[in-house]
């Protein structure tokens, strides 16, 4: 029976799988190694989008399309972090973000982020989301005045799959 519970970011946690065995799933691992980013701590404001591209087709003489065709998916979303250490800024760009700038052509770490849900009010049931092949593609930093700092990131993803339990 799937899950009918409803979650709040309390119930939820973030954590990182790394494919190991490519350049680009080493050089995730090596950062999640050196920063523990399982769970991903004192995240904030966590998005993930999912755009299926719709083309309709038209016939002559039609105002209403008479048949829609699925097209492109893209997968992109955003994590914000009050903890702000290098890591996240290091899973986007692996050695080039080293204490040195690097020669040539480095390698863009891949790894898998899976959001995880679970009530504590009911044990058992949980929904996880994988968004697979994630790629960071943007990073910011935030020093306001008088509230939290704070690092954002944004990503792409290959594909994403999702999975509940219930007891």
């Amino acid at each position: 029976m799937p899950n009918t519970h409803v979650f709040t970011g309390m119930d939820g946690a973030i954590s990182l799988a790394v494919e190991t065995g490519t350049p680009e799933g080493d050089a995730a691992g090596a950062v999640n190694d050196t920063y523990g980013l399982t769970p991903i701590g004192r995240a904030t404001g966590v998005t993930v989008e999912v755009a299926s591209e719709m083309k309709p087709f038209h016939e002559l003489g039609q105002r209403y399309a008479t048949e829609l065709r699925p097209g492109n998916v893209n997968i992109k979303g955003a994590i914000g972090r009050a903890h702000v250490n290098g890591a996240l800024l290091k899973l986007m760009l692996g050695e080039g973000a080293g204490g040195s700038r690097p020669a040539g052509a480095f390698v863009s770490p891949t790894f898998n982020l899976s959001l995880r849900m679970e009530n504590a009010g009911f044990p058992g049931n949980s929904a996880t989301v994988t968004v697979h092949g994630v790629k960071l593609d943007g990073w910011s930093f935030t020093m306001p005045e008088d509230d939290f700092v704070l690092e954002s990131v944004g990503f792409r993803a290959l594909w994403i799959s999702a999975d509940d339990t219930s007891t």
